[in-house]
This record gives C-alpha cells, structure tokens and sequence, in this order.
C-alpha cells in the first residue's frame, strides 16, 4: 500500500505537529517525519510525504528520503495539491491519500483511490484510534456525524442496522483496516 500525506495539511490538523510548527516550518517539518518513522517501520507501507515548494522552493521537484519515507517539495509555482492529484492520476498501487482538503479528497476519489482526513490517521499512526473505528471521510467532507439524523422518529424503536454501508463505504473500511 502507498500512503500519500499532504504534509502541512496533517501538521496544521494536529494539535501537537502544529506546537512544533510554531518554532520554524523546518521543525514542523522535522517532526512530522519523526512522528512518522515509527509507523512506517512498524507497519511497512511505502510513505510519501508532499510539502509545497509554492513560494520557496527550487524550479524543478526536490526529493529527499528519511528513515524510509520519500519526502517531495513541489517546484516553485506549484501547489502540493497539485503535485498529488497528479500522484493519483498516475498511481497504479493501491492508494491512500491523507488530507483534510475537501477538493483533493473529492479528486483522489474520483480516480478511485481512498482518502482519509489528517485527524483520522494522526489517530491510528498514534496509537489513539483503530482503524475499524474511524469515521468514514465522506462524513467529514459532508459535515454529518453517524449519529446526526436530519429527521426525528416518532417513538418506535428500530432493531438492526439503518442502512447498509454503501459499497464505497465498505471499500473505504477494508481499506482503512490496513492502514
């Protein structure tokens, strides 16, 4: 499994990547890989971690490789977004993209690769949430919990499941299983 993460993206999600971003980008940077080590060695998958070379960066991509995670910055005048949705287009692998960004989720999707937002696997990478357990990523881009009903019951009490997951979703939890 190749895990695409959108690196700011997940930094600035996260309650403790966003302390050490407050430094220097460079150490929310720094961080997010050491963060990430533990879970690529523990766990195999090939990680790759996108950082915008928007404003900064070189003409053409810069690569770098730390303790077995490919780390990209996008050339100068290009947006990370851009660099993975490209990365999606392309990909033959079964893919995981991690971004909260709603327009790169609904992109990765179309191109029939699975997204999960930055909380969501910050929670599994930490240890904090198991991946049966994790919200679905249409839930998030929608704004609607699982217990969220747009219309009341009238005092009958239903046994069972409401509704069947949805072939997508059941695709997203085999998935997210993985992770």
């Amino acid at each position: 499994m190749h895990i695409i993460i959108d690196g700011y993206n997940l930094i600035r999600q996260s309650d403790h990547l966003r302390r050490a971003e407050k430094f220097t980008l460079e150490e929310g940077r720094h961080a997010l890989i050491r963060f990430l080590i533990p879970y690529r060695e523990r766990k195999g998958h090939r990680l790759t971690v996108v950082f915008d070379g928007w404003d900064g960066g070189s003409f053409q991509e810069e690569r770098d490789r730390e303790g077995g995670i490919d780390i990209i910055y996008s050339r100068k005048g290009e947006k990370a977004d851009d660099l993975i949705k490209r990365m999606a287009e392309r990909s033959g692998d079964e893919l995981v993209v991690v971004t909260s960004d709603r327009d790169i989720g609904h992109f990765v999707e179309r191109c029939g690769s699975t997204v999960v937002d930055s909380q969501t696997f910050e929670g599994i990478v930490a240890g904090d949430l198991p991946p049966s357990s994790s919200p679905s990523y249409g839930n998030v881009i929608t704004g609607k919990e699982d217990g969220d009903l747009s219309q009341g019951t009238k005092g009958t009490k239903k046994k069972g499941q409401a509704k069947k997951p949805s072939r997508r979703e059941r695709e997203y939890n085999k998935r997210l299983v993985k992770l």
